[in-house]
């Protein structure tokens, strides 16, 4: 072997070997990261990649989804071309066309549905990837239809309402630096979120204490807790009013700070009397004894920085209120907006908070004003409706059925998954019934297999990104490779859809590069200079929030206070202002027929929804769809370790292999979703949803187990 074959073999850069280093992201999981990669490039194609050792947020670390993204670009199942559907809906049978084809029939038949049921008939709608957000959401409200829907329907965006209702913000971070003690209530990045872990760890090490509630042992459990809660699952509000109700009686409050920041302290206190530690312990079978220790180890080590994970707690027919009570402890102990406590933050970009405004909610809702119809949900969950700009998308099959307020006849979706969905075959058969529906996606899905036209997309190295970064960072990607075969990205479809309708949406119809210097013309450079940088760019001066600005202004809410008792929900009939607890759907009523509980929505390290079951390195670490499962649960049952399983609920059955567990909570069986030969939402229910945010309970629905 000579010395350009030892380049080439170790796929080492240079002249020689004639591979290229070029930056971009990393797009297969939430916005919240999207890590930095260097992708290494031959003839035109990634051969190799790794993680940017100078980005700002993942210093050269990658995950296994991350690491994957060779596999995952050149999976055999890439769309290459636009694809219209010849044979029954469902068959898979498509026909290539041109993309002036496909334009010219969308735009006709979309602009004819308009005309003949009006603008809100026609649903658009994001799954994943998010980052084209903003474009989808502003062509929505130009076409003059209130039904912007994502599958935020279910995963982020009750976290965004709670922080809404309470503190008139839509977010915060946790002061992790500052903090005494940090509470980290069902976190577990090490599954997710990795790079959360790191400060954590680091914060530890240096003498912070730690309390994790989670109803599973998991990695951050073991490594991270000084002391472990472990509620019975959908209890977690129970079990913070119950900490409430220690640390008021034993007054550890900060009662100046309430009397300045808190509005409704009084009648949350009367209200929290009742959950003493012996009641609380009857409720979430977390011991009296460790409750009482817990609340004496954040009374001595404050300041509190909470973590409160979006999903896990959101799954719940009740965990709106679980989270709000969760929240509660933050103003209670006067730590929201203080130095090691909670830091309300506002997006910059595309759901990152950056630290710098820019012209985003302006370019969204520049059209707002043609929407005349209420979205999807707006009158079954008035709460959301009130808060969020998109209709909650899990109302689409009652909605889609009754025609109430109106009758839907077209979907325009990117990365649309009606798996993710509860019921999800009632979605399945209800999307049917559209005149029409349209995907873009990577790959051709069971979502796409019944569409009429399909549209391929590019993955984030096939196209130009905006990002924004914690930190004042912004970086504005190139492509690294040419799409593959024809596939366009996200926006530029958008915007020459925009074009081919005649859309009254004169920015839109420019392109992305009008979009984005529209939306970053306030900040000190160019859309040019950042694409030249070629990495991150920091913004100059941008100086950092001082913890209390937004106490000492005023919270936008009606009170201009926290929010324990919310004045805006006191405006609808029939919700609790105050963050009441409910015990979950099914604890109050056994079900001897159904005696397990199932949770469906569980993260794994090796994969995100269903994206990557289909790339080979990552489904190797899984390589059968599998329930976790108790060695308690498995002893009474008569399952062994890869027994074939089957789980019913009163929608239906499927089968997976048994993976017994000390990890598995008992009583509770954990499957991970997004497997077309095991579908766990086929038993999940689209009519148990949490009636302030429409949030389904992943985590609620009552299963019978038996093996194979």
């Amino acid at each position: 072997m000579n010395e350009t074959e030892r380049l080439l073999k170790a796929k080492i850069p240079c002249a020689e070997t004639g591979i290229d280093i070029k930056h971009t992201l990393c797009d297969i999981c939430c916005p919240s990261f999207h890590c930095g990669i260097d992708a290494y490039v031959k003839d035109g194609k990634v051969v190799k990649i790794e993680g940017t050792a100078d980005h700002p947020v993942n210093h050269g670390l990658l995950c296994p989804k991350g690491l994957s993204n060779r596999q995952y670009i050149y999976r055999e199942d890439r769309i290459r071309t636009p694809l219209r559907r010849v044979g029954k809906r469902g068959e898979g049978k498509f026909e290539p066309i041109s993309w002036d084809e496909a334009y010219r029939e969308i735009a006709s038949r979309l602009n004819a549905i308009k005309a003949k049921h009006g603008p809100e008939s026609v649903i658009f709608y994001s799954g994943y990837t998010k980052w084209y957000r903003p474009f989808l959401h502003r062509f929505t409200y130009s076409f003059g239809s209130p039904n912007f829907l994502t599958e935020s329907s279910s995963c982020m965006t009750s976290t965004f309402l709670n922080w809404w209702v309470t503190t008139g913000n839509p977010m915060c971070s946790t002061d992790v630096s500052n903090a005494g003690i940090f509470l980290g209530w069902a976190f577990n990045p090490y599954y997710s979120r990795h790079l959360a872990a790191l400060n954590v760890e680091k914060r530890k090490a240096e003498g912070m204490k730690v309390i994790i509630v989670d109803p599973r042992i998991t990695p951050a459990s073991l490594r991270l807790a000084d002391i472990h809660l472990r509620p019975r699952t959908g209890t977690d509000g129970a079990v913070a009013l119950g900490l409430a109700h220690i640390l008021i009686r034993d007054g550890k409050t900060d009662r100046s700070y309430i009397d300045k920041y808190v509005y409704g302290y009084d009648q949350y206190a009367a209200y929290v009397k009742d959950f003493t530690p012996q009641k609380v312990e009857e409720l979430t079978g977390v011991p009296a004894e460790q409750l009482e220790e817990a609340a004496a180890l954040i009374a001595d080590n404050l300041p509190m920085a909470i973590n409160e994970s979006a999903a896990p707690l959101a799954h719940h027919r009740n965990g709106f209120q679980n989270y709000r009570a969760i929240m509660a402890l933050s103003a209670i102990l006067g730590c929201f907006d203080q130095p090691g406590g909670q830091i309300p933050i506002q997006f910059s970009y595309n759901y990152l908070p950056a630290g710098f405004s820019t012209r985003e909610d302006e370019f969204i809702m520049a059209h707002h004003d043609r929407v005349k119809a209420p979205a999807v949900g707006a009158k079954r969950f008035p709460i959301w409706n009130d808060f969020i700009h998109e209709g909650q998308a899990n109302d689409l099959s009652r909605q889609i059925e009754t025609g109430d307020p109106y009758p839907i006849h077209a979907m325009l979706g990117f990365g649309m998954n009606y798996r993710i969905s509860p019921d999800d075959e009632r979605l399945k058969q209800n999307l049917l019934k559209l005149d029409l529906l349209v995907n873009t996606e990577l790959f051709l899905t069971d979502t796409c297999k019944f569409c009429d036209i399909v549209l391929p997309a590019c993955t984030s190295f096939e196209r130009s990104d905006l990002k924004s970064y914690g930190g004042g960072y912004l970086f504005c990607t190139e492509p690294v490779i040419q799409p593959l075969g024809e596939s366009r990205s996200d926006i530029q479809i958008l915007c020459e859809l925009a074009e081919a309708m005649n859309l009254d949406d004169e920015l839109l119809r420019q392109g992305p590069d009008a979009c984005w210097r529209y939306i970053l013309q306030d900040l000190p450079f160019t859309l040019e200079e950042l694409r030249a940088a070629g990495k991150p760019v920091k913004l100059p001066g941008l100086k950092p929030y001082v913890p209390g600005s937004m106490l000492e202004k005023g919270l936008n809410t009606a009170s201009g206070k926290f929010e324990l008792y919310s004045l805006a929900i006191e405006k609808h009939p029939g919700f609790d202002p105050l963050p009441t607890y409910t015990p979950p759907f099914g604890a109050d009523r056994p079900d001897n027929d159904l005696p397990y509980v199932l949770c469906t929505s569980p993260r794994i390290s090796n994969a995100l929804h269903s994206r990557l079951h289909k790339v080979p390195w990552n489904r190797s670490l899984r390589p059968e769809p599998q329930a976790d499962i108790s060695y308690e649960d498995a002893q009474a049952l008569g399952i062994f370790e890869g027994d074939t399983i089957e789980l019913t609920s009163h929608r239906g059955s499927i089968q997976m292999k048994a993976h017994l567990t000390h990890k598995a909570e008992p009583g509770v069986i954990c499957c991970y979703h997004g497997y077309s030969e095991a579908d766990v939402n086929l038993l999940t229910d689209n009519d148990i949803l949490d009636p302030y945010s429409g949030f389904p309970s992943y985590r609620e629905t009552r299963v019978a187990v038996r093996r194979i």
